[in-house]
């Protein structure tokens, strides 16, 4: 008799283990990080603040549409970063516009870098190239001109419809996707320009400038350089979120106290630790095996979010933990409902093999419309809410999403590989009256 299931039983569990590693000290190699470089709110670790006052010698004639649209894109543009818990805030009055973000671990995610991106007004164009308008060059070799503006737009950032992160032969770049109206220009120019040169710039700074090998019909096109996949993603984030009405420069430079300190981080962990374990305690004890199981795939629920937020640069807030804290109830209360089914199909007469299909196939619709309602009011907070309650959003989407994953598909790969073991044949180990199973 075949003994697979001990052997895909111990994957799984091998599986969890190596989420719980990951979880605990990341892995730098891949880009994993762990939970001592996740992100923290201002809530936890302080920040910074500044004002940024438009670059302009006439403050009069900025209207309050203005600021408010350059609000907008800021917001845009950090959240692009992985930063919402931020507070932005207008002044029509004097003009200018009060900024506070959190301090980040890393060079690349530090706070003052970032609030001296935030000023940019991020136009971006493509230009024809004159050949004898450079100065100096970008390369030690002397071979790629350093071109300047010529004027001679070709399809500049209100006609790029997206722009995200992508790689062409191994190198990071940003992938641009133009509208109707830019892919048309677009087209139009590379057929005229073939073996010329078309000069990129942000802000008229020179980012590249490639030559026109064939025309490009479809609206598609990607910008390389010196950057890195952390520099093509900002890069990116900057571009989607539009241009500013006018450069800001930041000015009058703060740090923040936390308003509630690391030692409230410390309580909300502790309180999530314990919940944690009384939930175990309680599956296992209530449920027995099944609980088990589901409590162990629980495990795999809370580290794997942790991965997530931590690799993808979630900035963990008070309100975060407790939707974390949110996600393994919504966790487990997908397996009581798993739990229950399997329990009636056990007392109906039915073989173990038939009641652990059965019970997962009539908890599934339960399972799913649950978690699509919470995903449901997830996005709404996401679009309605502003800062803090939009970084609650997020974490509780991936929450749902991990959830799911773990009560449908990661508990049920540990309880049907347990119960072909020999020892889990006893009907009390599901909750039943004693009575041995085929």
């Amino acid at each position: 008799m075949s003994r697979s299931y001990i052997w895909k039983f111990c994957a799984i569990l091998l599986i969890i283990g190596l989420f719980c590693y990951l979880a605990l000290a990341g892995l730098s190699a891949l880009g994993i990080k762990g939970v001592n470089e996740m992100r923290t709110g201002i809530d936890i670790r302080g920040g910074i603040s500044t004002t940024l006052y438009p670059d302009t010698d006439d403050l009069n004639s900025i209207t309050t549409q203005q600021l408010e649209s350059a609000v907008t894109i800021i917001e845009n543009r950090l959240n692009g970063k992985g930063v919402y818990d931020m507070n932005i805030a207008p002044d029509s009055e004097n003009k200018r516009i009060v900024v506070e973000i959190p301090y980040t671990a890393g060079q690349d995610t530090n706070p003052q870098k970032v609030i001296d991106e935030l000023g940019k007004t991020a136009y971006l164009t493509f230009q024809e190239v004159d050949e004898e308008l450079f100065e100096g060059y970008m390369d030690a070799t002397n071979t790629r001109k350093k071109y300047l503006p010529t004027g001679k737009i070709v399809v500049q950032g209100t006609e790029i419809a997206d722009a995200q992160i992508g790689a062409v032969e191994g190198r990071p770049v940003v992938t641009l996707d133009m509208t109707s109206e830019g892919a048309q220009k677009f087209a139009e120019a590379t057929a005229r320009m073939r073996q010329q040169k078309i000069a990129i710039f942000l802000d008229d700074v020179l980012i590249t400038a490639p030559e026109v090998n064939d025309t490009i019909t479809d609206g598609q096109a990607y910008i390389t350089g010196s950057f890195d996949a952390k520099g093509a993603a900002d890069l990116a984030a900057t571009i989607r979120s539009g241009a500013l009405p006018f450069k800001l420069i930041p000015k009058e430079i703060n740090s923040i106290t936390p308003t509630l300190g690391e030692s409230a981080l410390k309580i909300s962990i502790q309180a999530g630790i314990i919940a944690f374990i009384l939930i175990f305690l309680f599956m296992t004890i209530y449920y027995r095996l099944p609980g088990l199981m589901a409590a162990i795939a629980l495990l795999f629920l809370v580290t794997s979010l942790l991965v997530v937020m931590a690799t993808a640069g979630i900035t963990l807030t008070l309100p975060g933990i407790a939707g974390i804290i949110l996600t393994m109830g919504m966790g487990v209360d997908a397996n009581v409902i798993i739990n229950e089914r399997i329990k009636e199909e056990l007392t109906a007469g039915k073989t173990l093999k038939a009641s652990i299909e059965g019970g997962f196939k009539r908890a599934f619709t339960s399972i799913l419309d649950g978690n699509v309602t919470t995903l449901i009011t997830a996005v709404v907070l996401y679009v309605m809410g502003t800062g803090v309650i939009k970084g609650f959003a997020v974490t509780l989407t991936y929450g749902i999403v991990l959830s799911f994953i773990s009560s449908v598909v990661m508990s049920k790969a540990l309880i049907v590989n347990v119960s072909k073991m020999k020892f889990s044949k006893d009907r009390r180990l599901y909750g039943a009256a004693k009575e041995v199973l085929e």
